[in-house]
């Protein structure tokens, strides 16, 4: 069944191959027509083979964790949304960010419409199809939801874009349109979902399928909620959209995620163990059937070739790394800041800083206790064993911060490959609809103890963390923004520990308009060098931190916040088409 399976699947990507579905540049635009529009887009069959395509990885990339496979990079993690490294999360010694260094010149952004002019494409014809609506009804709304997918990541890395609902030829006039308001392109994408929404399944499925209905209103409040902070936090900025109004886009963002969550289809994995938990929802091995919290996930299968090499590039660092400014963001156990919290055992080791930490601390970010490996004979290695071995100076692919990510790691023997790893990836999990609700109501002055209980405090009692309640938030001097109010501020704190390293940290600061905060003159700084004996003794600060960057960018990071929050429109498209106009700071 699975070679049937695979070679109907082999069959398709033959036929879509002359789309060249997955490479491509605006004016370099595939022969379309080379599909003949008279004998395809007739039935529901061949809607749904055409909107096959748009689920391939570089179409419909994982947004979690490391892998390697055909379309993805050779760094070990999914190109586009797929990690934190542009952040204050982490830090890649072999693929240092240009955008935080402030080192980008006006040729770095790319400008691809390949994937919009393929959705459009299908919106051009699938009228054709001679049987009923209800028989393709789903695939009209996952080109809706495809559309919408791509454009956001244009509104995210161009802001305002021209909007386009057809195919365009060498001869069409909206070659040469202006670009879109802002704001008239995030209304489009939003409206995209609601039809998206009203077409695709409201079945749950097994996750791995196609999209439905609660996918659709999970990534329509990651949408919403993104433009509402960004035209909140931009106004008043070259940034800023033409026409402002954050608060339609909170309750937008609210309003979707309220819907799954009435839904009662999903809910957080938990076994009530608090300490394994979210380790285990991570790091589980081969499925995701059944599991609560998933509502998207990647399959993969050594019969379908579709292989994948998580265990195998985790187990090292590879130059990859936590910084202590995610280390230092966990509570403690008693739901209190570091700075203020007597259970806080300092520093000195991570072993010390684990110490009656959010559990999520630990299930993170590798501690001495942890366990490294356990071979073929179930013999286990802990992480202490390893640990001057991975921080040694002279090891290619070392730990440059001292604090390793444990998350997606198993440490089985038996599970590690370069070639026939099957670990199924998470794409959509209902913990960010949680975060997404809950900010969301906090952006509209408009939260409620019963709101946090029903959002924020479901993922805390997966770690057995007290309650955050609205009437007893302890100040934290250390706090990232101590102009807004508490509340926001522990949201965020919640977001960025229980999201952490699953691609989201960039897009938040970037929508916070937080840079000034977060990134500008800062440098990623990691443990304490002290406990890592002949490791990197000459790159710690003065504290006695490990603080990789301290040589070559004395200054830290470079970011220019009048110019890198978006990126620039290439030149050569100005040229082709002088009624675009170029981005802030590009000129």
């Amino acid at each position: 069944m699975n070679k049937i399976k695979y070679s109907i699947i082999s069959m398709t990507v033959a036929i879509l191959a002359i789309l060249n579905a997955c490479n491509g540049d605006f004016l370099e635009r595939y022969p379309l027509d080379q599909v003949s529009t008279q004998d395809f887009f007739k039935t529901s069959k061949d809607l749904e083979t055409y909107m096959n395509q748009f689920y391939c990885l570089n179409s419909f990339p994982t947004f979690y964790g490391p892998l390697l496979t055909t379309g993805f990079n050779n760094t070990g993690y999914a190109s586009g949304e797929g990690d934190d490294f542009p952040s204050d999360n982490a830090y890649n010694e072999n693929g240092l960010s240009s955008r935080l260094l402030g080192t980008r010149t006006i040729n770095d952004g790319g400008w691809g419409w390949g994937r919009i002019r393929e959705v459009n494409f299908f919106f051009d014809h699938y009228e054709k199809c001679e049987d009923n609506l209800a028989s393709y009804q789903q695939y009209l709304g996952e080109a809706h939801y495809f559309r919408a997918f791509f454009y956001f990541r244009f509104l995210k890395s161009h802001g305002a874009v021209p909007w386009y609902t057809n195919t365009l030829q060498t001869n069409s006039e909206g070659l040469f349109d202006p670009r879109t308001p802002r704001h008239i392109v995030a209304d489009n994408i939003i409206a995209d979902l609601d039809k998206a929404a009203q077409y695709c399944s409201t079945q749950k499925g097994n996750g791995y399928g196609r999209i439905n209905r609660w996918l659709v209103l999970q990534f329509q409040s990651r949408v919403a909620l993104y433009e509402g902070t960004w035209q909140k936090y931009h106004a008043g900025t070259p940034f800023a959209a033409e026409v402002s109004d954050p608060q339609k886009y909170f309750n937008k963002a609210a309003a979707a995620a309220k819907e799954i969550m009435d839904s009662k289809l999903y809910d957080i994995y938990s076994t009530g163990n608090p300490d394994e938990d979210y380790y285990n929802l991570h790091s589980t091995l081969r499925t995701y059937d059944g599991n609560p919290e998933v509502v998207f996930w990647t399959k993969f299968s050594v019969d379908l070739n579709l292989t994948n090499t998580q265990n195998y590039e985790l187990m090292l660092p590879r130059d990859k790394s936590i910084t202590k400014q995610l280390a230092n963001s966990y509570l403690c156990k008693d739901g209190l800041p570091i700075s203020v919290s007597p259970l806080y055992q300092g520093d000195n080791t991570i072993a010390d800083e684990a110490i009656d930490r959010d559990p999520r601390f630990k299930q993170q970010i590798f501690t001495p206790d942890a366990v490294w490996q356990i071979d073929a004979a179930g013999n286990v290695r802990y992480y202490s064993e390893v640990i001057a071995m991975i921080n040694d100076g002279t090891n290619p692919n070392r730990c440059h911060t001292g604090y390793q990510n444990r998350k997606w790691y198993n440490p089985r023997e038996i599970y590690r490959s370069q070639n026939y790893e099957e670990n199924p990836q998470i794409t959509y999990r209902y913990a960010e609809v949680l975060l997404n609700y809950a900010e969301a109501k906090a952006e509209l002055g408009a939260l409620t103890q019963t709101d946090l209980d029903i959002s924020v405090n479901k993922l805390r009692d997966r770690v057995a963390m007290p309650h955050l309640t609205l009437d007893n938030i302890a100040t934290d001097p250390d706090w990232d923004f101590p102009s807004l109010l508490p509340i926001i501020n522990e949201i965020r704190r919640e977001r960025r520990v229980e999201l952490a390293y699953e691609g989201f940290r960039t897009a938040d600061i970037m929508r916070w308009a937080a840079a000034k905060e977060l990134i500008i003159g800062k440098r990623p700084l990691g443990a304490r060098n002290a406990q890592f004996p002949g490791s990197l003794t000459n790159l710690y600060n003065a504290d006695g931190y490990l603080d990789p960057l301290m040589l070559r960018f004395p200054d830290g990071w470079g970011f220019k916040a009048d110019r890198d929050y978006l990126d620039p429109i290439p030149p050569a498209q100005i040229t082709m088409n002088p009624k675009l106009t170029q981005n802030p700071g590009w000129q």
